[in-house]
């Protein structure tokens, strides 16, 4: 357990002293939202039955500016080696890594969900499942990144490759955080499609860190 908490330290403390790279997937992400929402216009209806899919796909599309740096950057200067002959299995590395990467890229994103929601003009009632449909749907982005991190180690241009990899597995995630946010602005029941997402979570959860690490491993070898 210490030596997970040391990795997990280790990426918070380089993320804080690259707060730019945080900074820039936040920026981007209310820079899109705003982007939509003065491309489709001052129409509130139009703005609010738009608004679920405008949130999540900036989300993605912030979350994938950050998926390159999961393991690039220590596979450059030696690290991943030894995370490979670190005590933890590489699965639980992977776990914890995709973990540090959502308290730095995906947290801030939940925290100013609700904010650009007013701005789309989502009803109050809405905030919370829009919070709750961002906070699942970030971590499991997380892990979907790690995957296709891993899958471009090493590769030239390995930000573009990752984005290739991911925004296709993406999708169901996409789907699911979307139908609840619109579920909750008609009123209607938003808990099977915040079930459903919660089982994709715990599917990524569950087999991302394996995937991750067999590519780990294959990149290293």
């Amino acid at each position: 357990m210490s030596v997970i908490a040391a990795i997990l330290g280790r990426d918070l403390r380089l993320a804080l002293r690259q707060g730019a790279d945080a900074a820039t997937g936040l920026v981007f992400f209310i820079i899109v939202a705003t982007l939509f929402t003065l491309a489709i216009g001052p129409e509130p209806r139009i703005l609010a039955r738009v608004a679920g899919a405008v949130l999540m796909v900036a989300a993605l599309l912030s979350a994938t500016l950050s998926f390159d740096r999961l393991f690039q950057q220590d596979f450059e200067d030696g690290t991943l080696d030894q995370l490979l002959l670190a005590p933890p299995p590489l699965e639980w590395v992977v776990l914890i890594k995709c973990a540090g990467h959502w308290l730095t890229s995906g947290l801030p994103l939940v925290v100013v969900a609700p904010l650009l929601a007013v701005f789309l003009n989502l009803p109050p009632a809405t905030f919370w499942v829009t919070m709750a449909a961002v906070l699942m749907a970030t971590p499991a982005l997380s892990m979907i990144g790690a995957v296709g991190a891993a899958l471009a180690v090493g590769a030239r241009r390995a930000g573009v490759l990752v984005a290739v990899l991911v925004l296709p597995l993406a999708v169901p995630v996409l789907i699911f955080a979307v139908s609840a946010i619109d579920a909750a602005a008609l009123s209607a029941p938003t808990q099977p499609h915040l079930m459903l997402l919660g089982a994709v979570l715990a599917a990524t959860a569950a087999l991302a860190p394996w995937a991750a690490a067999a590519a780990l491993r294959q990149a290293v070898t």
